[in-house]
């Protein structure tokens, strides 16, 4: 029997709620490398914080995160491309566009919904 490309590809868990305890939950089942930073993190920036505000960046931040990380053909791309930036690249503009190309794909998964 022959194995087909698909067969191959992992597949990618949808989004969790849009809620710090699903994400972490997701974070947890599916990226568990993030969960030591998004548990400090949230430690540090949220669960003492008096002022909700930090919550919204937070979510941001950590939704597009595991938005990338859960894909691992993703994750690669973007990991390639911010290395190259910082360390290929002996031309800024080439180092810009670069950071660029990860900078749109970090602002499209911002909007991903819950079960994409």
């Amino acid at each position: 029997m022959a194995t087909h490309a698909s067969d191959l590809d992992p597949i990618i868990p949808p989004m969790p709620e849009r809620n710090p305890k699903a994400l972490r939950q997701a974070i947890a089942q599916h990226t568990p490398d993030l969960l030591p930073d998004f548990e400090e993190h949230w430690k540090w920036a949220i669960a003492d914080a008096y002022d909700p505000t930090p919550a919204e960046a937070f979510m941001v931040r950590w939704w597009s995160a595991y938005a990338i990380a859960r894909d691992p053909k993703l994750d690669a791309h973007v990991r390639e491309l911010e290395h190259r930036a910082a360390y290929e690249c002996t031309d800024i503009n080439e180092a810009k566009a670069l950071l660029e190309e990860a900078s749109k794909i970090y602002y499209r998964v911002r909007e991903l919904e819950p079960g994409e």
